[in-house]
């Protein structure tokens, strides 16, 4: 059996922070002593801990869809400070929605012999599920707790931990 690790997705202060350039809102909130909770989990059995962080350009396409957010060396694209990564834990900057998309995650998981990742953070519709559907295609087991991930849109948020469960093969818990 391999090593678990868990995803800390977008959990950045364009996202988190009411001031921020695309908050989430107040769903967000309850997340974040969850998804610490779950971080030091898998700290102490000395699993990895990873976050994904969006870092766009200025110019990043992305933007005719959204407004701009994250762009990269802002305060908006840092992560929150309760959050705030740990020695030995990674930070993978992205650009697009899933995480694979031209970073170095796969081979950071396959060195370290991820089988298992718990999936965490913000958006569940978009980033999150993104992420996780390009894991199960690698035949990764997938774990989403439900307390531990947030949405701007409920519906979006429910359609998409059924569509990981149903189609992605993800443990929703």
């Amino acid at each position: 059996m391999g090593r678990r690790a868990i995803l800390i997705t977008d959990m950045i202060h364009d996202f988190v922070h009411p001031e921020g350039a695309l908050y989430i809102g107040e769903t967000v909130h309850p997340i974040v002593p969850r998804i610490e909770a779950l971080a030091r989990e898998v700290r102490d059995e000395g699993g990895l801990v990873v976050y994904l962080c969006d870092a766009h350009h200025p110019e990043d396409r992305e933007f005719e869809r959204f407004p701009p957010h994250a762009v990269k060396g802002t305060p908006g694209a840092r992560i929150v400070v309760s959050l705030e990564p740990q020695p030995g834990d990674v930070v993978i900057a992205k650009t697009r929605y899933s995480a694979f998309f031209n970073t170095d995650l796969a081979e950071i998981l396959r060195r370290e012999e991820v089988d298992e990742i718990i999936f965490t953070g913000v958006c569940t519709s978009i980033c999150v599920m993104e992420t996780l559907g390009d894991w199960a295609n690698r035949d990764g087991r997938a774990v989403v707790y439900r307390d531990a991930v947030a949405d701007f849109d409920p519906a979006s948020h429910d359609f998409a931990l059924q569509r990981m469960e149903t189609l992605f093969g993800a443990d929703v818990r």
